[in-house]
């Protein structure tokens, strides 16, 4: 991307909502973003003339009795692509992306170690791999986003702190662009899957909405008046955190009662095996018990519905959501049914008045679509001044338009195998 054609609040304004919005016509981007029709206008011809954008036949009329009709702007999706790359303890999993995030490829690739080292030098191969699916990749791909869990530094590109993969301070950024030779981002995983929603998802058109997740961890991504809040260290959001379960149990972080270290993966299994009395209980096997009626077990699950649902009322309470997506990787959500009842039921006791009245979504999301979520972090950084979501891409008929976007982003992308 020319660095020119970005370089304005009016450029990149134009640019987004034609990439989250679009098709679009001129007429409508001026009546949403305040700015004038001669600045669309001049804003979008170099994105023209760059082939990112193109104008469409003619479709509707500006006004009655106006004269020619508005022809409305589109983005051409394949103008530029996009690595995104979801690292875990266990594996990579990278995909290709086009400009609206739509996956086009995917790859995994397990991970013999967790060293900074191992994962970058595998994370350059799996790069490697992805962009040489097709000449195209390679031509026109030149950023690539990373998605970690944990405490990450976005705007230093260092992971502060990451549990399960036992980082502490990692220049992470620096390391995989000296690898892979392409302008890097990264961010927290959760934070990450919250973009996608926001620019390509569920979120489109909602001003404020939460993303929880429940998977190893609890996690949970904040946009509060159309931006993605980090606060003041990065970690704004951390709901695992939130004390549900008094003095126990004991959490990684150092804490108690924490909400992760009732409803985590691990935790929850390790819970479930001592009500079975069966130290060999796989998950699966878990969630089947309960389904087949086990009373033990079944109450290990309503455990962890009654903590993510005090967690959720407290940060709905906080900051009072229009809706909260619960999503989560496949196998972290195969158990939801086990604790919906129970975490709604406290949700609602726990809600404050019309907090009460928010909107539950549940999302279950592959590895591939977190790896999705690293790339569109990559796009934003890209199209936006600093990397920030700018005001004034708010649209009427959200609910439509978040609907088509979560369509065309979750269709599976082509797998690459060896």
């Amino acid at each position: 991307m020319h660095p020119r054609l970005t370089s304005t609040p009016a450029a990149a304004t134009v640019f987004t909502m034609v990439l989250t919005q679009g098709p679009v016509s001129r007429v409508e981007i001026a009546k949403r973003s305040g700015l004038s029709s001669a600045a669309v206008t001049k804003a979008a011809r170099p994105f023209i003339e760059a082939g990112y954008l193109e104008e469409l036949e003619a479709t509707e009329r500006t006004a009655p009795g106006a004269g020619r009709p508005a022809s409305p702007l589109s983005i051409r999706p394949e103008r530029e692509f996009f690595c995104g790359v979801k690292i875990t303890h266990e594996e990579l999993i990278g995909v290709v992306t086009d400009l609206r995030a739509q996956p086009l490829v995917s790859a995994h690739h397990p991970l013999a170690t967790t060293s900074a080292e191992g994962v970058v030098a595998a994370l350059a191969g799996l790069v490697a791999e992805l962009l040489a699916a097709d000449p195209a990749y390679g031509e026109r791909c030149h950023a690539l986003g990373l998605a970690v869990s944990g405490d990450v530094d976005k705007a230093h590109g260092v992971v502060r702190y990451s549990p399960f993969l036992q980082w502490h301070q990692v220049p992470l950024a620096r390391l995989a662009a000296e690898a892979t030779g392409l302008t890097v981002t990264i961010d927290n995983d959760v934070k990450s899957l919250t973009v996608a929603e926001q620019w390509f998802g569920d979120g489109v058109g909602t001003s404020s909405f939460a993303l929880v997740t429940v998977g190893v961890g609890i996690g949970c991504g904040l946009v509060v008046n159309d931006r993605v809040v980090a606060g003041a260290h990065g970690v704004a959001g951390e709901i695992g955190h939130i004390p549900v379960g008094g003095d126990e149990p004991e959490c990684h972080c150092g804490g108690r009662g924490c909400v992760e270290a009732i409803a985590g993966t691990a935790p929850l299994l390790a819970a479930a095996r001592a009500a079975s009395g069966d130290a060999s209980l796989t998950v699966d096997a878990a969630i089947d018990a309960a389904h087949a009626g086990d009373p033990a077990v079944r109450e290990v699950f309503a455990r962890a519905g009654h903590a993510i649902g005090l967690a959720m009322a407290a940060m709905a309470n906080l900051f009072g959501p229009e809706r909260i997506i619960v999503t989560g990787d496949v196998p972290g959500l195969a158990s939801y049914g086990l604790f919906e009842e129970q975490l709604n039921r406290s949700f609602a006791a726990q809600a404050f008045g019309a907090a009460a009245d928010c909107r539950l979504l549940l999302r279950p999301r592959s590895f591939e679509q977190w790896a999705r979520g690293a790339a569109a972090v990559a796009i934003q950084q890209h199209f936006t001044l600093e990397g920030a979501p700018l005001p004034g891409l708010r649209s009427a008929g959200s609910e439509a338009t978040g609907a088509t976007r979560e369509g065309s982003g979750s269709q599976r992308p082509r797998r690459l195998t060896k």
